[in-house]
């Protein structure tokens, strides 16, 4: 691990980085450590890939689906292990290197997207082959999809950004900036551009239990971007919006059905029903990568459960009593309904439902 001083310019820090060819090694920004510690674990096998996404040191759907990406080129330098190169027994441990990836967390749909389009890459090489052809055609679609991702976020920034009033006030709830996604982010990307035309905004920063992704990350993100923030609890936001301090709630999401229903950290699906009943408009905003057209309902988006101890001793304090029984869903879905618009690269899904959700995907 490498150190660098927290007061390192953020244009600087990117969450996911590839260094050097195909026989090179991931770097990501290890999260757990923000905003006190910015630490870069340099990942040179797949368990450490896999437990980099599990315990949340790259997090965010699209990061999450770019690293995951990157880690097939790591399961690609461990496949490969005779002088024969890429032949049918590299392929069967490479494949099922990708599914040990694919296991690490079940709701942002960017995983198995990614890896799933790395699969699809090569194909229709004949095996054996060599594995520098195999190692050369990954990288190649790794870095696009890196590529892909940062201009969607700049896409996605642009459209947000004409829903941001100047002079009015913005809540936002969990992480969606750069530290998410390869630059920008999806819902902060809107706020970023919005500064960027010269807007004056006030965000509402959702502290977002229980890991603070909101405290720890974003407010961190938007103080570096010198864009006026307040952390507020979760249980704030009604109050907040009651006071007529908010005008606009963008989140992001981890994945969208065909209906537009959408999965986020959890809380998120609260905020869209106070944001409804103080008519406060809400928006989801992310990628076409963070759709599964295969689900219709969010009833059948897998919601991920996380142990007990990030709730009862969280960041290593026990402040539960001993045996308390514990439920920790690390999302809820927010039904297309409640939501005013989605905000894709592609423009606004608005109103949300199967229609043009297919329309503006163009699928």
């Amino acid at each position: 691990m490498s150190h660098l001083p927290t007061t390192h310019a953020l244009s600087s820090i990117r969450s996911v980085a590839w260094a050097g060819d195909w026989r090179g090694s991931l770097r990501l920004l290890d999260q757990t450590y923000l905003p006190g510690k910015v630490e870069i674990l340099q990942c040179r096998s797949v368990a450490t890939i896999r437990e980099a996404i599990v315990q949340l040191r790259v997090r965010g759907a699209p990061a999450i689906g770019i690293a995951a990406a990157y880690g097939v080129l790591v399961a690609l330098q461990e496949s490969v292990t005779s002088e024969k190169g890429f032949d049918d027994a590299a392929k069967v441990q490479l494949d099922l290197k990708i599914e040990e990836l694919r296991s690490s967390r079940p709701t942002a749909v960017n995983l198995s997207w990614a890896l799933n389009r790395m699969r699809k890459s090569i194909e229709d090489l004949a095996v054996p082959c060599e594995a520098d052809l195999v190692g050369e055609l990954l990288l190649k679609t790794a870095m696009e999809v890196h590529e892909e991702d940062k201009q969607m976020c700049h896409d996605i920034g642009r459209f947000g950004a004409e829903r941001i009033a100047d002079q009015s006030g913005v809540l936002t709830h969990c992480n969606t900036g750069g530290l998410a996604t390869s630059e920008y982010g999806t819902a902060i990307s809107a706020m970023l551009t919005a500064q960027d035309q010269g807007k004056r905004f006030h965000v509402f920063v959702d502290e977002t239990r229980p890991l603070l992704q909101g405290a720890r990350l974003t407010a961190w993100e938007l103080m570096n971007r010198k864009i006026a923030c307040t952390l507020i609890c979760d249980s704030m936001a009604a109050q907040v919006m009651r006071e007529g301090r908010v005008q606009a709630v963008f989140v992001g999401a981890d994945r969208i059905t065909a209906r537009g229903d959408a999965a986020n950290k959890i809380g998120t699906y609260g905020l869209a029903i106070l944001a409804k009943y103080h008519k406060i408009p809400f928006y989801v905003a992310a990628p076409s990568s963070t759709f599964d057209l295969s689900l219709v309902s969010g009833s059948e988006i897998p919601i991920e459960q996380r142990k007990e101890s990030e709730i009862t001793e969280a960041f290593g304090k026990r402040t539960a009593p001993e045996g308390v029984p514990v439920y920790n869903p690390a999302f809820d879905v927010t039904p297309a309904e409640l939501i005013t618009a989605i905000i894709t690269e592609k423009g606004f899904i608005e109103p949300v439902n199967e229609t043009n959700v297919r329309k503006i995907l163009d699928l």
